[in-house]
């Protein structure tokens, strides 16, 4: 994730705006519902992620069943998440990209997919909406020969999280045999069960064995720069009741 009031998302107050408790998910047996896919039968994916920890918060769990299934994978890492913290000079904005890109390789190494290919695109933090056709024309290079690819959702009220999940979707629509899933991540804060405003009709679901979802909750933890609070008078990024939404035993996507 990145700082969202920097972020320039769709509609500011979704995210802004106090979220849902992932109790009331949790509660609600639409969660549940969605069709089960297998990730053992995915042979090649591409993972884009618009800032470091998207990949993790929204498919990790699906990248532990895919090392376990010896998937090839790459990771399309589209910013380094230099803009997490406001007010910094240039010398801490570097020192903190560099911070968030150790935190990515970290996480994976938790999830068993140190292994895994990284391409860092370098593209600016929270500056995505205005570099779309560029995004896209560097994924057309780095998506290509995939079987799947994730990306983020194209409705999470993040300008950076649609831009790069429109990017990924024109993309994969122009491929031969690409096949698209989306993962939302702010959509868990500011929709509400049954929320008409998210396409539970394309609503598919990766169930986390404990082992899956153990790693995932350690690779969380990597993210110390978002987890801790930004200052004196700044919140962490991912306080605890972000946090509890990642830590489910699924994964939903959209198709």
């Amino acid at each position: 994730m990145s700082e969202p009031l920097r972020a320039e998302p769709t509609e500011p107050n979704l995210i802004d705006a106090p979220g849902t408790d992932e109790a009331a998910w949790r509660g609600w047996p639409g969660l549940h519902a969605p069709a089960t896919v297998d990730p053992a039968d995915w042979k090649s994916v591409v993972i884009v992620a618009a800032h470091p920890d998207d990949e993790i918060l929204g498919v990790g769990g699906t990248i532990a069943l895919l090392v376990a299934a010896g998937a090839r994978l790459r990771l399309v890492a589209v910013t380094d998440g230099e803009k997490s913290h406001p007010g910094l000079d240039a010398a801490a904005t570097a020192a903190l990209a560099t911070r968030r890109v150790a935190e990515t390789a970290a996480a994976l190494d938790r999830l068993g997919a140190a292994g895994t290919e990284v391409v860092r695109l370098g593209m600016p933090d929270t500056g995505l909406g205005v570099r779309e056709a560029d995004l896209a024309r560097a994924l057309d290079e780095v998506m290509a020969g995939f079987d799947v690819a994730l990306a983020p959702w194209t409705g999470d009220a993040h300008a950076d999280h649609e831009a790069a999940g429109r990017a990924a979707a024109s993309t994969a629509a122009a491929a031969d045999g690409t096949r698209l899933l989306h993962y939302p991540i702010w959509a868990w804060h500011w929709a509400r069960p049954a929320d008409p405003r998210l396409p539970w009709d394309t609503a598919v679901q990766v169930p986390l064995p404990a082992s899956a979802a153990a790693r995932k909750r350690a690779a969380i933890e990597c993210f110390g720069s978002q987890l801790e609070p930004r200052g004196p008078a700044l919140d962490p990024v991912l306080p605890p009741d972000i946090v509890a939404h990642f830590i489910r035993e699924q994964e939903v996507l959209f198709r």
